[in-house]
Parts: structure tokens; C-alpha cells; sequence
């Protein structure tokens, strides 16, 4: 592998404003939501775009993207005005220093995910995570799942030590998925390690191509409970309020849609009847996870076709 420090620069001064800051041994959280996996209701990225302007931010390191980017898989946009070429969407791949609503400072990375040297960004990422000291790496995106919007949002949480994620109860056992960038990093990072955690917010199938705020919001309340950072996740609010009324105006004007939305609400209110909750949100233990969702749904799915439990 090549020399992972070659794909990146770190700001020197912002560096020694942040290791100053370190106290006994424990520096920043890092929380990481970069663009390129699968994030339905644009989950990570809103949460993102909202810790950035929201909080105040400081620019610590910047990713070489020219060397991590297949750039005719993903052609950034430019802007043709009449004659000229007016402007480059330049992508970028960075790590940003954020004070949360109290000053304590966290680590933002955010930007594109790399489409090649994944394992070199991964390693530029673990010495990022060992020069500032970081305790726990959290990242966060979406899923798109067989739920609908009137019901709660669930969360899938997952880490390196089943202790981070004690209180997030998993029915599911093993399954394959396509890997990301994202998954590599906790992978690699438990291994050497550090603690990590992700948290993949439950999104309705039908609005994963659609900005959905309150998928955002679950996603950063949990990041909030498992730091103790304050992310004025309230500010989310009316953003929230305006998508749930341009989708309630939707599913009003067209009765395909509100079929569909309606045979989900059923669904839903059987398999938690079935399992002896009124809310996927009750219990003593926490919301269940995508694959306790995604499994018990389709048990509970197979035996409606079949007229009953086997």
C-alpha cells in the first residue's frame, strides 16, 4: 500500500489548536457522513450540511481527491452560462474541526466517498484517529426500508464492541451486503483497536430519493446520546414540518400512493401486534435495528401468503 500521509494535509495551525485542547489523552469525537453508499432521504448528508452551517467549523484536513475519485463514474457538474464555462462543482473530501452548541470541538469528515484506495484512505483516516487522540469514530447515513412515514423512524446501530451498542437489541444473524467505504473504516478501525459506531436511520422506500429531514434528526439524536455533543438537532424542526406536508400533500392527491402508504401502515400495525408492542419504539430495550425490521417483516410477510404461521 502507498504511504497513506501522501493523500492528505493537515493544517498545522488547526492541528495544534486541537491537540492543545486534548485533556487526559482524550481528544474529539469524529463523525463521519461522506456521499457515495446508499443514504436514502439524503440522511448523512442533510445531517451533515446542517452540523456545518449550524455550528462553527475550522478546516483541518483536506483529502487529495484527484488520487481517490474515478471521476467518469461520477462526473462532478459545471455550469455552462451562454458562452463560457462560469463554474466547477470541485468535489472535495475533508475533515473539519466543529464546536458544538456548547464549544465542545468534534471532528467532521465529510465529502466524497473514494472510489479506488480505499484501504490507503482508511489508513489515512486511523492516523487522523490516533494523532488527535479520537475515543470513538460515529457515522451515520440512511436505509431505505418497507415502513411508512406515519409511523416512527427506527435505527440500525453498529460498532466494534457489542458494549457501544448494548442497549440497541439485534434479532438478525449473518448477511452479506456490498461494502462502502464507511463500513471498511469501522471494520478497520475496530481491528486496530479504536471504537467505532455507525447508526443507518430506517427511511420509507418510497422517499429514499427524497430529502427527509426526520431521518436526519434520529440519526444526530443518536450521536448526541452516544457523545454527549449538543447539535441543536431542534433546528431541524421546520424543515422537518415542510417535507411531512409536501408528503402528506402527495399522498392526499394521488390514491395509489395512499394504497400503498395505507398497506404499509397495516403491515406495520400487524408485525407490532405480533410481537406484543403497540410501537416499534416500546420496550425496555431500544428501537430495533434494520435487520430485526427487514427479518421479521419478511417472516410476518411470508405468512400472510401462506394463510398463517407455518
Amino acid at each position: 500500500m502507498l504511504n497513506p500521509s501522501e493523500i492528505y494535509d493537515v493544517d498545522p495551525e488547526v492541528a495544534a489548536e486541537v491537540e492543545a485542547r486534548t485533556v487526559n489523552g482524550a481528544g474529539p469525537v469524529l463523525v463521519h457522513a461522506v456521499r457515495g453508499f446508499v443514504d436514502a432521504g439524503n440522511a448523512g448528508q442533510l445531517a451533515a450540511e446542517h452540523l456545518l452551517d449550524e455550528l462553527t467549523t475550522t478546516r483541518l484536513a483536506t483529502f487529495d481527491v484527484d488520487q481517490l475519485l474515478d471521476y467518469r463514474s461520477r462526473r462532478p457538474l459545471m455550469t455552462f452560462d451562454q458562452t463560457t464555462w462560469a463554474s466547477y462543482s470541485e468535489p472535495e473530501l475533508v475533515v473539519d474541526v466543529v464546536e458544538d452548541a456548547s464549544g465542545v470541538p468534534f471532528l467532521l469528515l465529510h465529502g466524497v466517498e473514494p472510489d479506488v484506495q480505499w484501504e490507503r484512505y482508511v489508513a489515512a483516516v486511523r492516523q487522523i484517529v490516533e494523532r488527535f487522540d479520537v475515543p470513538l469514530t460515529v457515522g451515520l447515513h440512511g436505509i431505505p426500508m418497507g415502513i411508512p412515514h406515519t409511523r416512527p423512524l427506527s435505527v440500525t446501530a453498529h460498532a466494534t464492541r457489542a458494549e457501544l451498542v448494548a442497549d440497541h437489541q439485534s434479532w438478525f444473524g449473518t448477511v452479506q451486503v456490498p461494502a462502502s467505504a464507511s463500513a471498511l473504516l469501522e471494520l478497520r478501525l475496530g481491528q486496530s483497536g479504536h471504537d467505532a459506531l455507525g447508526f443507518a436511520v430506517h427511511v420509507p422506500h418510497y422517499l429514499a430519493q427524497s430529502a427527509f429531514p426526520q431521518a436526519s434528526q434520529a440519526a444526530l439524536r443518536k450521536i448526541e446520546r452516544a457523545t454527549g455533543l449538543e447539535l441543536n438537532v431542534e433546528s431541524l424542526t421546520p424543515a422537518a414540518d415542510e417535507a411531512m406536508q409536501e408528503i402528506e400533500r402527495q399522498v392526499g392527491a394521488s390514491e395509489d400512493v395512499a394504497a400503498v402508504v395505507h398497506a404499509l401502515e397495516e403491515q406495520y400495525d400487524a408485525f407490532t401486534r405480533s410481537i406484543g408492542r403497540t410501537s416499534l419504539l416500546a420496550g425496555s430495550s431500544d428501537i430495533p435495528t434494520a435487520d430485526e425490521l427487514g427479518a421479521e417483516f419478511e417472516r410476518f410477510l411470508a405468512q400472510q401468503s401462506d394463510g398463517g404461521p407455518a
